[in-house]
């Protein structure tokens, strides 16, 4: 088959959308502050500002990666954009904080029509030529994290410079280009014919949703309380419906064969843990600069750049090459050790500390964790599924990057609020619950770095062939 000459401008647009997407849980980080002011956010309240986002993206990614297989990439990327831009209008025209949450979660189910497409559309141009895969991949792969520390810079731009509703529109022309641009770049994959599991998208969407609430709740409520109990028990009975509601449905949402694929269940929990304790560092110390250091919009933003420019580096020219030499597993077993390492780091900030001293060390340790562990991991997931199933296994991995992420962020806070993170003007108290925060965020990424050095065989995940690797 030939090379589709506009390969390389479409991957352009892939990534970018990759980028954008991720961005949209990140960029809103700085303008929280002036969210929780001008909407009435309560200090658990505004964590949904990202949640809502979040458990819609990680919910139904599932379903994306499904519809994608489904209906054509190409239909469900362009779909998900209009779902996103729409989502996006209804964000930055929030007057309170209900419409505002309503707005992220239509984000939310807009990109999880886009990330599982995306990827699905990546494969249809490069999975002929294995080394021009593996660049692809590379470039595509620097693009989410990327975006998720890149959106805490631009965040702060737009915040400082315009206003928080900026963030979100930003979006609209974004989609509308990247809409146009679709016919004329983007390989027109055809769908199958299949059943679609509206119950297990329904199933599993709620069992997250109801868990992440139950544990956003549960400081105020307490953990014994009985509405903590039940809804975390209703949590646990909706998810084992889904497991059960797959192995018996015509046309699974997520046949439970794609788990005898080897390396897949390992790298899909690094991925959740990983999630779990990288959200929870850049949402805390963004909080850090701006309530206890007093900085701006701006120069919050402009203190985690360091950080971002550290890990486009390393992702783009060192990461490939280090997983041809090494293997996946070892990368991500390192990775999220040097990740723990940052956020002990982080830990020991002080309330009457300063840039250099308490945010630059363990931020730019922290990145360097991350960049070691997040391409390795996503290649680990999806290198050794068949093509076919392409869709489900990049809507896997999204999934659990998401779900651990929002479920990272709400165990965090409600640590954080019991140690006093919820205080404001109060510097020591918010001192105090921050550092819990990056312990327990800490705690989180050894256990992964421990899990993965169990379940990660030194090259059990070779997602590329070590005379093609990324950047050769």
């Amino acid at each position: 088959m030939s090379a589709d000459p506009r390969r390389w401008w479409a991957l352009a647009v892939l990534a970018t959308a990759q980028f954008m997407v991720i961005m949209d849980t990140s960029i809103i980080g700085v303008a929280l502050p002036d969210l929780q002011r001008d909407l009435g956010f309560g200090p658990s309240g505004l964590q949904w500002v990202f949640n809502a986002y979040v458990v819609a993206f990680g919910g139904l990614l599932l379903l994306g990666g499904r519809l994608s297989d489904l209906l054509g990439a190409r239909r469900v990327f362009a779909a998900g954009w209009v779902v996103l831009v729409a989502g996006s209008v209804v964000a930055a025209a929030a007057g309170g904080a209900g419409i505002e949450i309503a707005g992220r979660a239509v984000q939310g189910v807009g990109s999880a029509l886009i990330a599982p497409s995306s990827l699905t559309l990546l494969m249809a141009l490069f999975s002929a030529r294995p080394k021009e895969l593996a660049r692809a991949m590379a470039f595509y792969g620097a693009a989410a994290p990327a975006g998720g520390t890149a959106g805490v810079f631009l965040g702060g731009v737009i915040t400082e410079w315009l206003s928080w509703p900026w963030v979100f529109i930003i979006y609209i022309p974004i989609g509308l280009a990247t809409l146009a641009l679709v016919p004329g770049l983007l390989p027109d994959v055809p769908g199958r014919r299949a059943g679609l599991d509206v119950l297990g998208a329904a199933a599993v969407t709620g069992g997250l949703a109801l868990a992440v609430y139950a544990i956003v709740q549960a400081p105020e409520r307490g953990w014994g309380a009985t509405a903590t109990v039940l809804q975390l028990g209703g949590a646990v009975l909706l998810l084992a419906l889904f497991v059960a509601w797959q192995r018996i449905v015509r046309s699974p949402l997520m046949p439970l064969s794609v788990w005898r694929t080897r390396g897949l269940a390992g790298a899909n929990a690094a991925m959740a843990l990983l999630g779990a304790a990288w959200i929870p560092m850049w949402y805390f110390l963004n909080l850090y600069l701006q309530q206890v250091l007093g900085y701006g919009a701006f120069p919050s933003g402009a203190a985690l750049l360091p950080m971002t420019a550290l890990m486009m580096v390393l992702m783009v020219g060192v990461t490939g090459r280090l997983i041809g030499r090494f293997g996946t597993g070892p990368l991500i077993v390192t990775g999220l050790l040097v990740l723990a390492a940052g956020l002990f780091v982080l830990s020991t900030i002080d309330a009457g500390g300063g840039f250099f001293t308490d945010v630059l060390p363990g931020s730019l340790v922290s990145a360097v964790g991350m960049s070691l562990v997040f391409i390795p991991a996503t290649m680990a997931a999806i290198g050794g599924v068949a093509p076919e199933q392409g869709g489900l296994a990049s809507g896997i991995v999204n999934t659990t990057y998401q779900v651990g992420s929002a479920i990272g962020l709400a165990a965090m806070t409600a640590i954080a609020t019991s140690h006093g993170g919820g205080e404001l003007g109060n510097l020591g108290a918010l001192t105090d619950g921050f550092q819990a925060a990056f312990v327990g965020a800490a705690v989180v990424a050894l256990a992964g770095s421990g899990l993965a050095l169990v379940t990660l065989r030194a090259r059990s995940a070779r997602a590329v062939p070590e005379k093609e690797t990324v950047g050769a």
